[in-house]
């Protein structure tokens, strides 16, 4: 829990921490997001009710970051015999998370349900330290 804690810290920018403090948005829609780590996989979920994945959302991984897209348009309708009512719920939403060092783009994988977008991001195992092997010294 302790190195999740460095990631996290190291990895934000003070604006984003200063949102996730207050909860605020920036001009889009904040997209809530769940970050954890589950073995040696970062797990991303997003709460994204109402939209249709495959037209409504875009999913990129570019410059060390995940970004998610999305856009909810919806409209209802009520009509009676006497009244006619209208209701819009449209939104751009936005949210860029901070991948660990090494992450592929194409070892990301997203899956949709029940108004969670869950995107699954494996953690490449740090790079192994070479050996040690002893250089001789000769006398001159």
């Amino acid at each position: 829990m302790t190195d999740l804690m460095k990631w996290f810290d190291s990895r934000r920018s003070p604006i984003e921490l200063i949102e996730r403090l207050f909860d605020a948005d920036t001009g889009t829609g904040a997209i809530r997001v769940e970050e954890v780590i589950e073995g040696n996989t970062l797990v991303v979920r997003a709460e994204l009710p109402g939209i249709d994945p495959e037209k409504d959302a875009e999913i990129t991984v570019s410059d060390g970051a995940l970004t998610i897209k999305a856009e909810r348009q919806e409209k209802k309708e009520q009509k009676d015999k006497d009244s006619y009512r209208s209701e819009f719920r449209y939104g751009s939403f936005f949210r860029r998370v901070p991948l660990p060092d090494g992450v592929q783009e194409s070892d990301v994988k997203a899956s949709y349900k029940d108004g969670v977008l869950e995107v699954r991001a494996p953690i490449p195992e740090p790079a192994s330290v070479a050996s040690h092997s002893r250089i001789p010294i000769t006398r001159e």
